[in-house]
Protein backbone atom coordinates (compact mmCIF):
# COMPACT_ATOMS: atom_id res chain seq x y z
CA UNK A 1 0.00 0.00 0.00
CA UNK A 2 1.09 3.24 -0.38
CA UNK A 3 2.37 5.63 1.76
CA UNK A 4 0.75 9.18 -0.70
CA UNK A 5 -1.79 10.15 1.12
CA UNK A 6 -2.04 13.18 -0.26
CA UNK A 7 0.09 15.40 -2.82
CA UNK A 8 2.66 17.42 0.32
CA UNK A 9 3.69 13.79 0.61
CA UNK A 10 5.25 13.69 -2.69
CA UNK A 11 8.82 14.03 -2.95
CA UNK A 12 8.86 16.27 -5.68
CA UNK A 13 6.26 18.63 -3.99
CA UNK A 14 9.00 18.26 -1.04
CA UNK A 15 11.37 19.65 -3.53
CA UNK A 16 9.69 21.95 -5.22
CA UNK A 17 8.57 23.84 -1.54
CA UNK A 18 12.49 23.83 -0.88
CA UNK A 19 13.14 25.22 -3.98
CA UNK A 20 10.76 28.07 -3.22
CA UNK A 21 11.94 28.95 0.05
CA UNK A 22 15.22 29.07 -2.03
CA UNK A 23 13.81 31.56 -4.56
CA UNK A 24 12.20 33.47 -1.30
CA UNK A 25 15.80 33.86 0.42
CA UNK A 26 17.36 34.76 -2.97
CA UNK A 27 14.79 37.56 -3.71
CA UNK A 28 15.22 39.21 -0.48
CA UNK A 29 18.96 39.67 -1.37
CA UNK A 30 17.63 41.85 -4.58
CA UNK A 31 18.12 45.78 -4.46
CA UNK A 32 15.15 47.69 -4.39
CA UNK A 33 14.45 48.72 -8.13
CA UNK A 34 14.25 44.83 -8.85
CA UNK A 35 11.32 44.24 -6.51
CA UNK A 36 8.71 45.15 -9.36
CA UNK A 37 9.80 43.11 -12.15
CA UNK A 38 12.59 40.32 -11.78
CA UNK A 39 11.72 39.82 -7.92
CA UNK A 40 7.31 39.26 -8.77
CA UNK A 41 8.42 37.13 -11.88
CA UNK A 42 10.48 34.85 -10.01
CA UNK A 43 7.99 34.30 -7.37
CA UNK A 44 5.08 33.72 -9.42
CA UNK A 45 6.98 30.91 -11.00
CA UNK A 46 8.67 29.61 -8.10
CA UNK A 47 4.59 29.50 -6.51
CA UNK A 48 3.44 27.85 -9.60
CA UNK A 49 5.47 24.57 -9.63
CA UNK A 50 4.45 24.33 -6.13
CA UNK A 51 0.77 24.73 -7.39
CA UNK A 52 0.75 22.09 -10.69
CA UNK A 53 1.71 19.67 -8.93
CA UNK A 54 -0.76 19.61 -6.14
CA UNK A 55 -3.79 20.08 -8.98
CA UNK A 56 -1.52 17.29 -11.18
CA UNK A 57 -1.91 15.25 -7.95
CA UNK A 58 -5.73 16.19 -7.30
CA UNK A 59 -6.91 16.29 -11.01
CA UNK A 60 -7.72 12.11 -11.31
CA UNK A 61 -7.36 11.16 -7.24
CA UNK A 62 -10.42 10.86 -5.78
Amino acid sequence: MSDIKSFEDLGCWQKARELRNDVKNLINTFPDFEKYELVSQMRRASRSVTHNIAEGYGRFHY
